[in-house]
């Protein structure tokens, strides 16, 4: 039987898998172990809670909270009912969750912190009420209980076109827009990556990402709709020691992470030995040496000493994580893949339900996002990467305007970025909207220039601008702690000013500028204070850098460089 909603295709993998493990819960010593149908049974309990605050099919309820069991039932529990969810990233500031709360009309709200009650709190058009605790949703819950006649006849008022949530876009301009996507958005990219992947009852997944993004809400379905087994992180200080007792075989990651990972293992192999150093750069060269089809014949070797090691931290049964959000950069790509851990790039947006596209775990190629799923795809004549399907969405809440310029009159969702086939796997090249236009008239793509940058490991973030000037420059945060460290800085001396520090970066820009075109290499650059953040604004919930706001922000170290 195939699920007409969420919460059909969560009872339906209770019924044929109840005793099964659903979820791991981090609780003070390890994990706390959930069944299927236990799973369910809390869930049955949150819809009846919900349903005796007066949530009704088409209501639309927020949730702000870090990942927790509670959550899912939450969201469930909604489903169950037709209710639509609005999930807040729970590290939005006040300000923006306010505006999504307002934006969308939301009945209720849903706090998973008294942080996230603050925020809530002083909007009178709304009651906020806490997720758990004393007089909290899930007390509500743990009292409710509905019998199955009940339960079923419910589910049967839900049907797969009926809108299921709103996520809102994080946006690099303007306000965040909230994307509606239906139930049988998310069923279909079950169907379709679940036998992509060769998933099966004998893989976990171990989640870190917030489940208020795309990205791991399509997890969690791929999860509850195969009977598969889902352990939460909720601190990441906890994830590095977590992951071998969890022994997960899948994760997903964004590539801020697989780079801050590897910067770790590299600073480590630093202190060791001369002779340790060797041994495991020499590792890495004959495993992607390897990996690309090369000679390399000290690789059964090497990898016993090194790659081996290093995969037995991740549980020993690990498969692959799949990657999203950003860019892998060549570098980060190569490092895991020397180390035979397979990275599968993938691409989606909030407005096609996250997993459009995703390289095969046997035929990966990191320079690719992979082949499409589940979706009609075409690129248009300008480069522009268009999808078409049932995980599109149906548009952007309240805004006409806006959705008729994203999805044109044949269906077809406008991405805004720009790609390539290659085979039947596709490459992304850059955001349209992104495209530099030099005074003379030369178009710069900015993406491939940065992710070049930051390969130093003295750069945490570039933003190459240019448009209408006769070359291109940049803003650069230095990573202030190997700056210092190189140089012999005091702790907390600015960079900004310092001489040492700008030959040290213009030295890694000449290094970086010797594999770009003439046209596109950076003539000038600025060294700024600052650490990037979601808070301060400049980046979006899914760490991509807000353009707009840097270019205002930094104005005037800006029009200094023109000159």
């Amino acid at each position: 039987m195939e699920a007409k909603s969420l919460a059909h295709a969560l009872t339906l993998t209770a019924g044929k898998f109840g005793d099964r493990p659903a979820l791991m819960l981090p609780i003070k010593e390890g994990f706390q172990t959930v069944t299927y149908a236990e799973f369910l049974k809390k869930v049955q309990g949150y819809s009846q809670a919900l349903q005796s605050l007066g949530v009704a099919k088409g209501d639309k309820v927020v949730i702000q909270s870090e990942n927790c069991g509670e959550w899912m039932y939450f969201d469930y529990a909604c489903s169950s009912l037709g209710a639509i969810v609005v999930a807040i990233y729970p590290t939005l500031p006040a300000d923006q969750t306010q505006y999504i709360v307002t934006d969308c009309g939301a009945k209720l709200a849903f706090a998973g912190s008294k942080d996230h009650l603050a925020k809530m709190t002083p909007l009178e058009s709304v009651k906020v009420l806490p997720l758990t605790g004393e007089g909290s949703l899930d007390a509500m819950a743990s009292e409710s209980s509905i019998d199955d006649a009940d339960w079923n006849a419910r589910l049967e008022q839900v049907h797969p076109e009926d809108i299921y949530t709103f996520i809102y876009t994080s946006g690099t301009t303007g306000h965040p827009k909230g994307a509606i996507l239906d139930h049988r958005a998310f069923l279909t990219v079950t169907k379709h990556a679940v036998p992509y992947l060769d998933l099966s009852e004998q893989d976990l997944f171990f989640s870190f990402l917030p489940f208020s993004h795309v990205f791991e809400r399509v997890v969690i379905h791929l999860v509850v709709g195969t009977g598969i087994g889902f352990a939460i992180n909720n601190n990441l200080a906890r994830l590095a020691p977590d992951i071998p007792k969890v022994r997960p075989t899948a994760m997903t990651a964004v590539p801020r992470f697989l780079e801050s990972f590897r910067e770790r293992v590299l600073d480590n192999v630093a202190k060791q030995k001369p002779i340790r150093q060797k041994l495991f750069h020499l590792a890495l060269a004959q495993g992607v040496a390897k990996a690309q089809g090369r000679p390399a014949p000290l690789y059964p070797v090497l990898d016993k000493l090194v790659g081996a090691k290093i995969r037995e931290r991740l549980g020993g049964r690990f498969r692959f994580f799949v990657a999203g959000g950003a860019a892998l950069p060549k570098h980060v790509a190569e490092f895991y893949l020397g180390l035979g851990i397979n990275v599968l790039q993938g691409y989606g947006l909030t407005e096609t339900s996250g997993g459009s596209c995703v390289n095969h775990p046997t035929r990966n190629r990191y320079e690719t996002v992979g082949e499409p799923i589940g979706v009609e795809m075409k690129i248009a004549e300008d480069g522009e990467i268009l999808f078409r399907g049932p995980t599109v969405m149906r548009g952007y809440y309240n805004l006409p305007e806006e959705t008729a310029q994203a999805i044109d009159a044949d269906g077809w969702f406008h991405t805004g970025d720009i790609g390539e086939m290659d085979g039947k796997q596709l490459r992304i090249t850059d955001r349209k909207k992104d495209l530099i236009v030099l005074g003379n008239g030369k178009n710069v793509a900015p993406q491939p220039l940065e992710n070049k940058i930051k390969e130093s490991k003295f750069i945490n973030e570039a933003v190459v601008l240019g448009d209408g000037m006769d070359h291109c420059i940049a803003l650069i945060v230095p990573n202030a702690d190997a700056v210092r460290a190189e140089l012999s800085l005091p702790e907390h001396q600015s960079l900004q000013g310092n001489e040492d520090a700008r030959k040290l970066i213009k030295r890694e820009i000449d290094a970086a500028n010797k594999t770009f075109a003439h046209f596109e290499m950076i003539k000038k650059f600025a060294v700024i204070d600052a650490v990037f953040s979601i808070e301060t604004g400049e980046l979006t919930p899914t760490l991509k850098v807000k353009r707009k706001v840097i270019k205002e922000r930094y104005a005037r170290e800006i029009e200094e460089l023109r000159g």
